[in-house]
């Protein structure tokens, strides 16, 4: 945990590599739980406008407590009052090569499907930590961004430093020889699932793959979530209905959503 004198590092940056905002997500992160909150959210943003004031950058209102409603409106994208990792990286100025590495950053999802299933191919949602240096590769030239050998290193160690894959975390599912890397899917579609288990998730996708084929097509997926809305006391709203369900489908093949890659998306800790 960061001490109370410690600056907090490169916010003043034009442009932040990969490690640099790796940095600042472990300083502002200071119990280390996958989001910035409460306390650390406060101290977060009034840091960030410190250094937007000394690069020039004025917020419109003096009144701190609407700036961070503001703030927090444009960039929590999912509503939950925290600011995860993908979150971060599109508040600060991050490299645009290592912003290929969320999926919320690509722009075909489709692209980035068609890399991540060369590698995920028992469609778990995760990938062996050998192989991520190989996928990041092939998402820059499905991208046709210019890279070079120790950037797309510093990429790669980053990455598996941001799951703590060297050996001091358990993998959530239990392996003890192989250390994988979660990167797959955007986290903030969970929020629809609420604290969806499999055995919930499992039922309401039995319900509608009737047919027992292991997969279930758009309209139905479409009826499906309504039903999540409505389980977890949400109001409806169409529009992002709309985006869920497109953010969702993209992990579609042929128009078939199977349950593996839904149940990852959606329920609150990853299948076993």
């Amino acid at each position: 945990m960061a001490g109370p004198q410690q600056q907090p590092p490169y916010l003043h940056l034009a442009e932040l590599t990969a490690s640099q905002f790796l940095e600042i997500w472990k300083h502002f992160d200071a119990d280390g739980n996958g989001y910035i909150e409460g306390k650390e959210l406060e101290n977060f943003f009034q840091e960030l406008e410190k250094a937007r004031k000394g690069s020039g950058m004025m917020s419109k209102s003096d009144n701190f407590g609407e700036k961070m409603k503001e703030f927090m409106q444009k960039y929590d994208k999912n509503s939950d009052g925290k600011i995860e990792m993908a979150e971060l990286a599109q508040i600060l100025p991050t490299e645009e090569n290592f912003l290929l590495c969320f999926r919320q950053h690509v722009g075909s999802s489709a692209e980035f499907m068609e890399a991540w299933r060369k590698y995920d191919t028992d469609r778990s949602g995760y990938i062996e930590a050998n192989e991520l240096k190989g996928f990041l590769s092939d998402l820059l030239k499905k991208a046709n961004r210019p890279y070079d050998e120790p950037k797309l290193q510093e990429y790669t160690q980053t990455i598996l430093r941001m799951f703590d894959l060297n050996g001091d975390a358990p993998h959530p599912r239990g392996d003890t020889d192989s250390h994988r890397s979660f990167l797959c899917y955007d986290p903030s579609l969970r929020s629809i699932g609420g604290k969806l288990t499999s055995e919930e998730f499992n039922a309401i996708f039995t319900f509608y793959d009737k047919d027992g084929s292991g997969y279930i097509d758009e309209h139905e997926l479409d009826a499906l979530l309504k039903d999540l809305y409505e389980k977890n006391k949400k109001e409806m709203n169409i529009q992002q209905l709309t985006n869920y369900r497109k953010s969702v489908m993209s992990l579609a093949e042929a128009g078939k959503l199977y349950r593996k890659d839904l149940e990852i998306v959606l329920c609150s800790e990853p299948p076993m």
